[in-house]
């Protein structure tokens, strides 16, 4: 395997910093999907943890590298779960943590990253607009920035995930991975690549929202003009250079989907998992829907990534094909 800016040591010992509170998730099959989709599916229960979203495994890393160097603040920019990450790991570890945030982010998103003491800038704009002013504030008051997918703890924490899935899985064929700024899908894709080459590597993003998807495509960063999708924690204009050139070793596909496979999918997880999840937690069974020939017969397993929904907005989009 060509080489990355990942490491596979550095990824167990992230798994040491990280609070247990975090690790070890749930992986179990559901036997309901499988009628359905052609395919055995397990899950990979990221929403099991008090953040409900993977994030919080970068977030212990990046924290307690932050104490150990004495430093006392931090920001980032944040669709919604980084940012409540962020503020539990800084929380719990006296840091000052600052989030900003598009003032269209999910309601229930922001009021979490205020309820765990963080402080939120709101921006009139979308993700990547959130990113530009983070950056000003962190050259302006001389303070880490978080950058979700190009910091390394975000995709080594993200990658312990992987270790598990190694660790606890029995065989599987693919794993599905919601692909936004690429955090997961690299940090996944790395543990996979080195110690079980045989699983098919399957990023998948909206339609609405396909920058990386097509820059992985196409081999070179493309960006996008805007972005026209419900899952917003995958909803980016711009993809990260280093980001690419590492997904472009670990993955094997990117597939987009459109909306109404990913609330089929949500409904999905609804009935047969009791799971309620937001957009891109139903990325992966959307992909299965919308290809079932690919993976008939097959072990797949789906990263349940994050379960922060605005409930008003999820009963519309889940009830809408009742």
């Amino acid at each position: 395997m060509q080489e990355t800016r990942l490491d596979t040591d550095r990824i167990r010992a992230a798994r040491r910093l990280i609070d247990p509170l975090f690790l070890d998730t749930p992986l179990y099959p559901v036997q309901g999907m499988e009628p359905g989709l052609g395919c055995a599916v397990s899950v990979k229960l990221e929403t099991a943890n008090p953040v409900r979203s993977f994030k919080a495994r970068g977030t212990e890393v990046i924290a307690g590298r932050l104490v150990a160097d004495a430093a006392r603040e931090v920001v980032c920019a944040s669709a919604g779960n980084l940012g409540q990450a962020l503020a539990w790991s800084g929380r719990d570890r006296g840091l000052d943590v600052t989030v900003v945030a598009s003032r269209f982010a999910p309601v229930a998103k922001l009021d979490r990253i205020r309820a765990l003491g963080a402080r939120l800038e709101l921006v009139d704009g979308d993700f990547d607009l959130a990113r530009d002013r983070a950056a000003a504030i962190a050259r302006h008051e001389g303070i880490r920035l978080v950058e979700d997918s190009l910091d390394l703890e975000t995709c080594e924490g993200a990658a312990t995930i992987g270790l598990e899935l190694v660790d606890a899985a029995p065989s599987f064929d693919a794993v599905l991975i919601a692909l936004g700024g690429g955090a997961m899908a690299t940090g996944v894709g790395q543990v996979l690549k080195t110690m079980a080459p045989g699983v098919e590597v399957i990023c998948v993003q909206p339609l609405g929202a396909p920058a990386m998807t097509l820059s992985w495509r196409q081999r070179r960063v493309v960006t996008t003009d805007s972005t026209d999708t419900i899952a917003d924690g995958v909803a980016g204009r711009r993809p990260i250079p280093a980001v690419l050139d590492d997904l472009l070793v670990l993955a094997d596909d990117a597939v987009l989907v459109r909306e109404e496979s990913i609330t089929a999918g949500m409904r999905m997880l609804l009935d047969h998992a009791g799971l309620v999840v937001e957009p891109s937690a139903a990325l992966g069974v959307a992909a299965i829907l919308e290809d079932r020939d690919r993976f008939a017969g097959r072990h797949v397993v789906t990263i349940v990534c994050g379960g922060n929904v605005d409930l008003a907005r999820y009963h519309r989009w889940v009830g809408a094909g009742r």
